[in-house]
């Protein structure tokens, strides 16, 4: 039986513990691990590793040894409790061994969770388990995952009754990140959490999304943005003892700037457009951009994006001019845009 999206999320929710074998595919090798991982949890419970209940096999044994598959299957445990065989890197090479598991299983044996790659609709794997009355295929895919998956990730986390505002960050954040980074971010936003009784907000969720290696560059640009024209040289001197250079410094101020201009120029109301932004920006942040746009207004940005373009020129010109000096000098004309 093959699973739709939507029967697929209640199965993962909630799945049935008298199927015989379920396959897990798709392209994103990080999907099907998180899935798995959730899924042989729902079946079995937290200490299935603890109490030999979970048997690992790889798909390069199985083509050596066929038999090895029915033989875990049927193998009894010590302790009571569901059992799953967990067969990793499963191709159509896997099918013969699946097959023969199958037609010798009964109720009480141990249930099988097939992990594979990429299989197309010609894979005999697949069909093999899509054609079976107790047996599922589900498609692990790239899209992002919709309100409700997030809210049972949440609530698996302890993490519930959050304000619409932190629950909007998310799915933006969900549709940025892949899934092991969002997985991470959800497991940090709970132990941020933990001894906090109060709902988890704009905030707490950006204290704890994965921390961005341009945040020197990023002060820079707010110096920019907030007419501190006498940070910009310092500020610019430590980066280039780190290594950066003028190029990445205009491209940074030219982006941060064309995404002001985009929210000043969309006719749509300011926090709706920089909503939109991708990729998207969080709690104080995205409140710091929207004063910006608002104190800046079209033309002022306009005029800086044109001093940014010019300088961005200059330094792709072949002219000996001295970048960081010039890079530096339009920074500070734009600082002094800044309306007082």
């Amino acid at each position: 039986m093959k699973l739709n999206a939507r029967d697929a999320a209640r199965f993962f929710e909630k799945p049935d513990k008298a199927k015989a074998a379920i396959l897990l595919f798709g392209p994103d090798a990080m999907r099907i691990s998180l899935k798995r991982q959730s899924l042989i949890k729902s079946l079995t419970g937290p200490n299935a590793e603890e109490e030999m209940r979970l048997t690992r096999l790889d798909a390069a044994i199985l083509r050596k040894d066929p038999a090895a598959l029915a033989d875990a299957c049927k193998a009894v445990g010590f302790f009571p409790g569901l059992r799953v065989v967990h067969i990793e890197s499963a191709t159509d090479a896997t099918t013969k061994a699946v097959k023969a598991a199958l037609e010798d299983w009964q109720a009480g044996d141990a249930v099988m969770v097939i992990a594979a790659g990429q299989l197309n609709a010609r894979s005999s794997l697949r069909k093999l388990i899509e054609s079976g009355r107790n047996t599922v295929a589900i498609g692990i895919y790239d899209d992002p995952p919709t309100r409700a998956e997030i809210e049972a990730q949440l609530a698996a986390k302890g993490l519930q009754n959050l304000p619409p505002d932190t629950l909007r960050d998310l799915q933006s954040l969900a549709r940025e990140l892949d899934p092991g980074d969002f997985a991470q971010t959800l497991e940090k936003l709970s132990l941020y959490k933990l001894s906090d009784p109060a709902p988890a907000t704009p905030e707490d969720l950006l204290a704890c999304v994965p921390a961005s290696h341009e945040a020197g560059l990023d002060e820079l640009v707010r110096h920019i943005c907030e007419g501190r024209s006498n940070e910009i040289g310092p500020h610019m001197a430590r980066l280039a003892a780190q290594g950066a250079n003028p190029t990445t410094l205009t491209i940074t101020a030219t982006r941060h700037f064309r995404q002001l201009h985009a929210a000043a120029a969309s006719g749509q109301g300011v926090e709706q457009a920089l909503s939109r932004l991708r990729p998207p920006v969080f709690g104080p942040r995205r409140d710091q951009m929207a004063r910006q746009v608002r104190n800046w207004g079209l033309p002022r940005l306009e005029a800086a994006l044109g001093v940014l373009m010019e300088t961005d020129l200059n330094l792709r010109s072949s002219k000996p001019f001295p970048a960081m000096a010039m890079t530096e000098r339009a920074f500070i004309r734009i600082a002094m845009m800044h309306p007082r």
